[in-house]
């Protein structure tokens, strides 16, 4: 049945977009969703089927939202991460996608009871692990640089180097039915990958040239990029059928190490367009599923999975790594972790039909086995790689608070929640002075620019929770927290509060900051740096507070000094969460407050303590005891 093309456009859309906020929400693989989402609207329901809705453009479609998908993630890939991971991230895309290929077809062979032909498709598709499920996948598990850079340059590296080894393939079985010799394929991959690098790099470089020079406005920079990513695939692939998929990887990897003005909007720009993309296609491509297909796989088709997962993988990745610079718990994660995406489900989605037209009747089996590997590593290795980081002491702690500029207050603030609450705190300024009495203190702390080159290439943001701008230029605390807010949360950025404007007039509204390009405030309206520095040397101390079932938020509020500030609260006993005077926070019981009040003189405490007993008593038939606010002074 065909089906209005705008309600299953809207219906594809909607649930792919709805899948990803529901993953976000319950911190699950987003792929999982995707695939359920298509199988429930498909093979189940029969609301959608694209190859019948779309009719003759669904694979080309499909074939330029994987060449955008592919450019995105070459725009990921720096080239001084490469060079940390160099001598291992060679014997990936090398060695090891050699090996992946010959003992994927060969389990595809023995294992999966396949022809040779498809057999052979089916181990070159395998060699694709994907950026599309790597990355989020990286962010999930917050692996250390070194790591997750094997990872994610294996990904993206080896989706078109896999793609175009399927295509020669097919093209050799298909097109001239096997009869060419071998020399002929390696003149058609050589063709391929001549014509890639000279037409992605070549216009990578001339996109470079044009936006340096200002010939493209900035309005037009993004939609142009977009247009040359389409136009170089479509030229590559003239050349040489599915070359467009490397000549797009190229040209996002050259364009992402430019280092052109403004990149970073329209790397954001792609991003947005990225995630759109990802999920609609996915969804279609799971929707399309023969159920009478899927019904055919038996206990090859699992046998098969299997000896993927727990054999060819870890045997591929242990030969390729001999001798290789890498530690033997870097080598176990990889051995494990190797999900399959968007791009080996979409070339088995055009390969798969195409095939089984010239007579190879094994081909009907390739996009369900191809589905039921991307669902299985997914699933697997999505749910896996946290605890195995961690257990394998390669996650990066997701505490971190990172504070820009030192002062006796930031330096008493980083010294307290680094020492008393047991928290990651970084301490960074530009000024070696500033930064002397947080060294004394024992604080970690970097000299240096945080906005330069080095720095930004160096900072490892994975561990980082927090974010609090803490100069005495409300400027430059905004120039931060933009710098950091896309690649953190928006809501994880803070600065210190300005003043506000209309207490100066207009010459004052002139020279303030407008809000949409500055971070949170913090802490409180009047908690301004010089407010701060006043009460540093007021004697003013850091304290902390549990909130209980028999101490609750009000209960503490109602015992605060006048004129405390409240700091953030403390989640899940590590994460800490800055207040924000327009979204205030309301702790729940097993949650620590931190303040920042008058030091309390020894009356105080005795007050404090007696109205702590007179609620203890009150609330007896509780099960938690009332705390005792007055004992817990975090500063020393």
């Amino acid at each position: 049945m065909t089906h209005d093309l705008l309600n299953v456009l809207v219906l594809v859309v909607s649930l792919g977009v709805a899948a990803q906020w529901i993953a976000w929400r319950m911190r699950l693989p987003a792929i999982v969703l995707f695939l359920l989402a298509g199988v429930a609207v498909g093979p189940v329901l029969g609301f959608v089927r694209p190859s019948v809705d779309f009719g003759d453009v669904y694979r080309p479609v499909v074939s330029l939202c994987v060449a955008v998908i592919l450019f995105e993630g070459g725009l990921t890939l720096r080239l001084h991460e490469f060079k940390e991971a160099a001598s291992g991230v060679k014997r990936l895309v090398s060695i090891g996608a050699i090996f992946a290929f010959g003992l994927g077809s060969l389990a595809a062979k023995g294992i999966g009871d396949l022809d040779w032909p498809v057999a052979l498709v089916f181990g070159a598709i395998m060699v694709v692990t994907g950026p599309t499920v790597i990355i989020p996948l990286l962010r999930q598990a917050r692996l250390n640089r070194r790591t997750a850079s094997y990872l994610k340059w294996e990904g993206i590296i080896n989706d078109p180097i896999g793609a175009l080894a399927a295509v020669l393939i097919f093209q050799f079985f298909v097109y001239s039915g096997g009869g060419d010799p071998l020399d002929s394929v390696l003149i058609s991959l050589g063709i391929g990958s001549v014509a890639a690098i000279i037409i992605g790099g070549g216009a990578a470089l001339l996109v470079g040239w044009a936006f340096r020079n200002g010939y493209v406005p900035e309005y037009l920079k993004a939609p142009s990029m977009l247009a040359g990513v389409l136009l170089v695939f479509a030229l590559s692939n003239a050349v040489q059928h599915e070359a467009g998929l490397l000549a797009v990887t190229l040209m996002g990897m050259v364009l992402g190490n430019l280092e052109l003005p403004n990149f970073e909007e329209m790397r954001r720009f792609k991003e947005y367009i990225t995630i759109l993309l990802v999920s609609s296609v996915f969804v279609l491509l799971t929707a399309d599923l023969d159920p009478v297909t899927i019904s055919h796989l038996d206990w090859h088709a699992i046998a098969l999975v299997a000896s993927m997962l727990i054999v060819v993988r870890p045997l591929s990745i242990l030969l390729a790594t001999i001798g290789a610079d890498m530690k033997w718990n870097e080598r176990l994660l990889l051995s494990w972790i190797a999900p399959r995406g968007i791009v080996a489900a979409a070339v088995a989605g055009l390969f798969g039909p195409e095939m089984l037209d010239a007579g190879y009747e094994d081909a009907e089996l390739l996009l369900p086995l191809v589905f039921a590997m991307v669902l299985t590593t997914v699933t697997l290795h999505g749910f896996t790689i946290s605890w195995l980081a961690k257990r394998l002491d390669l996650a990066t702690p997701d505490d971190g608070v990172l504070i820009v500029g030192a002062s006796p207050w930031t330096t008493e603030l980083a010294q307290d929640l680094a020492k008393d609450l047991n928290l990651s705190v970084l301490l960074v300024d530009s000024s070696w002075h500033r930064l002397r009495e947080a060294r004394l203190a024992g604080v970690n702390v970097i000299y240096g620019e945080i906005l330069s080159d080095e720095l930004q290439l160096s900072l490892h943001l994975n561990g980082v929770n927090v974010v609090l701008a803490a100069t005495s230029n409300d400027a430059y605390n905004a120039l931060v927290c933009r710098n950091f807010a896309g690649r953190l949360e928006h809501d994880r950025v803070f600065q210190l509060p300005m003043y506000a404007p209309d207490e100066g007039g207009n010459r004052q509204k002139s020279k303030a900051v407008a809000r949409p390009f500055t971070g949170v405030p913090a802490f409180a309206e009047n908690a301004q740096y010089e407010e701060l520095w006043r009460r540093h040397f007021q004697d003013w101390k850091f304290y902390k507070t549990k909130i209980t079932e028999a101490y609750s938020y009000e209960d503490f509020l109602s015992d605060l000094p006048d004129g405390s500030l409240c700091i953030g609260v403390l989640r899940e006993g590590k994460r800490l969460t800055f207040h924000a005077p327009h979204a205030p926070i309301k702790p729940r019981p097993g949650e620590t407050v931190v303040y920042y009040a008058p030091k309390k003189s020894g009356s105080a405490e005795a007050e404090a303590r007696s109205r702590s007993s007179g609620r203890k008593q009150k609330d007896k038939d509780r099960a938690q005891p009332s705390p005792d606010p007055a004992a817990d002074v975090v500063t020393s």
